[in-house]
């Protein structure tokens, strides 16, 4: 099958990466605290949203971060982004996919919304600026998703209009924003299953299995 789809864009955590939500149970397990701390204390406070999307514009430091989330959880501030996502893996499926599809000629761009880069950076160990041909980290342009220009910037970069792109995430709002631009959106739950909704819309093999 061929298909008039010549871009994908993926979202990182939480896509490349294992799941965010076990990662941060474990945490919570690790340091004692009741299951649901992070998200009450991190996400469904209006103040510590507030300094979440500011670090992923750029507008304070991770270690800042790290100083005002952590009285709100009752933790010691020491890189608490990376003991939060300390269990954060890579995952293969998704990351083999993606390199099928720039063997098969398919342009893969990386649009992720950063924590921060120091002194813990979730991008380590990716290879990111190898393996893939386009990577726009939020805090580096002072916007993130869903902004519809860190969109347009990431499109600008790979040279594709957004219906000509696939875009990833594993959330559902961001992937909102993504197919309201053009793009065919795909939300990232399960990871065989997104990478046989990837095969299915680029026309490629991209796993194992194919």
């Amino acid at each position: 099958m061929t298909s008039h789809l010549t871009g994908l864009v993926l979202d990182f955590g939480g896509v490349l990466t294992t799941p965010l939500l076990p990662a941060v149970l474990g945490f919570e397990e690790r340091e004692g605290l009741p299951q649901g701390a992070c998200v009450n204390a991190l996400y469904l406070d209006a103040e510590s949203v507030r300094l979440t999307h500011e670090l992923e514009r750029g507008g304070i430091t991770q270690t800042e971060w790290n100083a005002a989330a952590a009285p709100k959880l009752g933790v010691a501030p020491d890189n608490l982004m990376g003991r939060i996502f300390a269990d954060l893996r890579p995952e293969r499926a998704v990351i083999d996919a993606a390199a099928a599809a720039r063997r098969a000629g398919i342009t893969v761009g990386i649009l992720s919304n950063s924590v921060g880069l120091s002194p813990w950076n979730l991008y380590d160990g990716y290879d990111l600026d190898l393996l893939y041909s386009h990577v726009v980290i939020s805090e580096l342009h002072g916007m993130r998703k869903p902004d519809p220009d860190i969109f347009r910037l990431v499109l600008k970069s790979m040279g594709l209009s957004a219906e000509q792109c696939v875009f990833v995430d594993d959330t559902e709002e961001y992937v909102t924003t993504a197919e309201a631009l053009g793009f065919t959106g795909v939300h990232a739950r399960q990871p065989q299953k997104t990478v046989a909704r990837l095969e299915a819309l680029l026309g490629v093999p991209l796993s194992d299995g194919h």
